[in-house]
């Protein structure tokens, strides 16, 4: 017999911050359910049945295609359902998303102005995903006691976490609500648990821009630059954060102890709030400010499975854009080492994202991340008009997933990339746009040529270390000051149309 947490009715809501409260009320409920059950299990003691707390879920039916329009929601291209029918969604987090959802219940109101149906889904929550950052309770258990856990509490499957909805190929079956937005709450909690490990930061601490690179260099000069704005008081940024969640507040707002204080030890990182003993895997850097519209710079090292697994889970957070800044080799002979590439197409030899999007689909540029990148160039190297040409190519952008594709000796991928017109190649740009138009997240690269093999010139160690000092520090700062143009522009027209299908999800 299930062990359930005490029961809360559905209801039905016309305000969407009572609609969040009763989300809250049964996440919360639920999470302490698991939690004291799980401590009373590590305790040795007899458990009455199998504990099982379910995620909230929220609803809502419309039987009309029509859709009204407010001052607010007219250019958006989400925030509405599809056609009649029933649509729904289990929810993770409120704590983390409570202004995402309100934004989304606010908008489901104003566009088809029915009620929404707030309840307890039938969707269990794993015991896993409702542990605290510092439990790590596993570990206290002997071998008998973790076996026996298997069958007193509901454990993650993989089945409820796929990505047919963001794929486009779920079909709901007979009389199954259709989707209300791309992620399922476990598949939401599942990316939230991998950022940690990924990244060495709590998911808290992203911002709503994300940079990428593939080069410590970007890294170092990121962190130096959010080390200078803590100590300016005037500065728009509010706190840095680091690997282990180390934050440095704003010299303005500075404390004896600056420590995040909802977050507790974590033996994967020695101590939380300290410098680990070791980087993760593709460490991140947040550059936060108070409405999350600050800066995340990832390192994802090199690779296009390096770009795909950590785009797969910063998708959740539905930030409104990311930007690949790296370097790529130069493949026209009128390029010169230090020159940009504002990519506007992308030939996909990356192969990881193959059965989830299928090459023939189009991977288009987007004109706000374009005309942005093309005016922070302008702004940061003070060229203008046919002056920046000198500096900045427009092309086609390959990415590849042979490191060593110029000692194929068939020629095969040169003479590709001639066919397709590409004036640059790398590992992870076409892999991050992919991902970018998949979850319809607003995507776009800026690449820095640091070598040309097809003429001759290829890295070595000493003009490599030059070359990467000499041009990181301007390049990084175009890429924040586009970030600083788009969020000027404001959001509501970023989140681009091109991104999103005919038969789409409401939630942005």
């Amino acid at each position: 017999m299930p062990y359930l947490p005490a029961f809360i009715a559905p209801a039905r809501f016309t305000d969407p911050a009572a609609a969040l409260a009763r989300v809250r009320e049964i996440y919360d409920n639920s999470i302490n359910h698991l939690r004291l059950a799980m401590q009373r299990f590590v305790s040795g003691e007899r458990l009455p049945g199998h504990v099982r707390a379910c995620y909230p879920l929220i609803r809502v039916q419309t039987d009309t295609v029509a859709r009204l329009h407010s001052s607010e929601s007219a250019g958006l291209s989400y925030g509405f359902v599809a056609g009649p029918g029933r649509f729904e969604t289990t929810l993770s987090r409120p704590d983390l998303y409570a202004d995402y959802y309100l934004e989304q219940f606010t908008l489901l109101l104003q566009n088809h102005q029915v009620e929404l149906e707030v309840g307890t889904s039938a969707q269990p929550i794993p015991v896993h995903f409702s542990f605290a950052e510092s439990d790590h309770i596993e570990g206290d258990l002997s071998a008998d006691r973790r076996q026996l856990m298997r069958d007193m509490f509901d454990l993650p499957d993989l089945a409820a976490m796929d990505d047919g909805i963001a794929n486009g190929t779920y079909m709901p079956r007979p009389g199954e609500a259709q989707p209300l937005s791309l992620f399922t709450a476990p598949r939401v909690d599942y990316s939230l648990h991998r950022l940690r490990h990924y990244t060495g930061t709590a998911p808290e601490h992203f911002q709503n821009f994300v940079l990428f690179t593939n080069y410590q260099f970007y890294i170092d000069e990121f962190v130096r630059l959010g080390q200078q704005a803590m100590m300016d008081p005037s500065s728009e940024y509010t706190a840095f954060v680091e690997p282990g969640n180390v934050v440095t507040a704003r010299s303005a707002e500075m404390q004896s102890d600056s420590r995040p204080t909802n977050l507790e030890s974590d033996p994967e990182f020695s101590d939380l709030g300290k410098v680990p003993p070791r980087l993760p895997q593709m460490p991140a850097y947040h550059l936060m400010r108070a409405d999350r519209s600050g800066i995340s710079m990832v390192n994802i090292g090199v690779g296009p499975a390096n770009a795909k697994t950590i785009t797969d889970h910063i998708a959740v957070l539905r930030p409104h854009a990311w930007i690949m800044l790296g370097h790529c080799a130069g493949l026209r002979n009128s390029q010169r080492l230090g020159d940009y590439v504002l990519a506007h197409g992308y030939v996909r030899e990356d192969h990881v994202l193959d059965e989830e999007l299928p090459l023939w689909v189009p991977i288009p540029a987007l004109a706000e991340i374009q005309v942005a990148l093309e005016q922070a160039v302008s702004d940061i190297t003070q060229f203008k008009g046919s002056e920046l040409k000198h500096i900045m190519r427009t092309g086609t952008v390959a990415s590849t997933d042979n490191r060593n594709w110029e000692l194929l000796p068939d020629n095969g991928p040169q003479r590709r990339f001639s066919q397709s017109r590409a004036v640059a190649l790398d590992m992870e740009s076409a892999t991050i746009a992919a991902n970018g138009f998949r979850f319809r997240v607003p995507y776009g690269t800026l690449l820095c040529v640091s070598d040309k093999p097809l003429h001759g010139e290829i890295k070595l160690p000493g003009m490599a270390n030059h070359f990467y000092r000499q041009r990181v520090d301007q390049h990084l700062r175009i890429g924040m000051r586009a970030i600083e143009l788009l969020r000027a522009e404001g959001i509501d027209q970023l989140h681009s149309r091109k991104l999103r299908s005919f038969a789409e999800v409401a939630f942005q």
